[in-house]
């Protein structure tokens, strides 16, 4: 069973009626269907990998991707990150620049953002899997509904949370966040096409910690 990957009582009682439902089992047989006739990424034990390290009752931060990376050992389940000894990729390269222009912190030799999410960083892409080599080929299968039901849960469930929506793509979930409870902070994407044109001065980090003292969260320490 999927929730047998997920190791959080809350979520899997959060996300429970998502198991049940229809769509996903048609989602789960889908994805079945494309391990078995070819490489998936991530791995199974790691696509619920973002729900594992952030636990539901720990979230302070949303910052939400689109898909996994699609080339060999990258993807592993939080969204912008990968493992260490991999490549950092560009639009990761963009965040760390930005991360270290606001808040100062020396810029990271690796890509794990596993740190981040331990603290209460939910890093959670709007798709969980991808086939290897062929971008958003596990788009509109379903996990689009998952994803957005897990973004209104959130609001619904939690107080005082921060949504990081970067891109036209995540900006369009502002629909399922109540910004009364809530806050949200937008800007363009940080991929290399896009991030001069407003992500580079954007100051999310820094604004999210200071939401969060205000609230009396502990902040996030964004070293890694």
């Amino acid at each position: 069973m999927v929730e047998s990957y997920i190791n959080d009582a809350k979520w899997c009682q959060i996300l429970n009626s998502e198991f049940e439902s229809d769509y996903f089992k048609q989602l789960n047989n889908f994805v079945e269907s494309e391990r078995a006739n070819g490489v998936i990424y991530p791995p199974k034990d790691l696509v619920y990998n973002a729900f594992n390290k952030t636990a539901f009752d720990n979230i302070k931060i949303v910052i939400l991707g689109q898909d996994p990376y699609h080339g060999e050992g990258q993807a592993h389940g939080l969204s912008f990150s990968v493992p260490e000894g991999v490549k950092i990729p560009p639009s990761l390269r963009n965040i760390y620049k930005e991360l270290n222009s606001d808040v100062g912190i020396d810029i990271p030799q690796h890509g794990n953002l596993k740190r981040w999410a331990e603290q209460g960083v939910l890093l959670l892409n709007a798709t969980l899997t991808v086939r290897a080599n062929s971008a958003g080929s596990h788009q509109k299968k379903g996990w689009e509904t998952f994803t957005d039901n897990t973004i209104k849960a959130i609001s619904d469930n939690s107080d005082y949370v921060v949504f990081m929506l970067w891109g036209n793509y995540a900006q369009k979930k502002e629909a399922l966040i109540d910004d009364q409870k809530h806050l949200i902070l937008k800007s363009v994407h940080p991929s290399p096409l896009s991030a001069r044109r407003g992500f580079m001065g954007c100051k999310h980090f820094s604004q999210a910690n200071k939401y969060l003292s205000d609230k009396g969260k502990e902040v996030i320490n964004w070293s890694l």
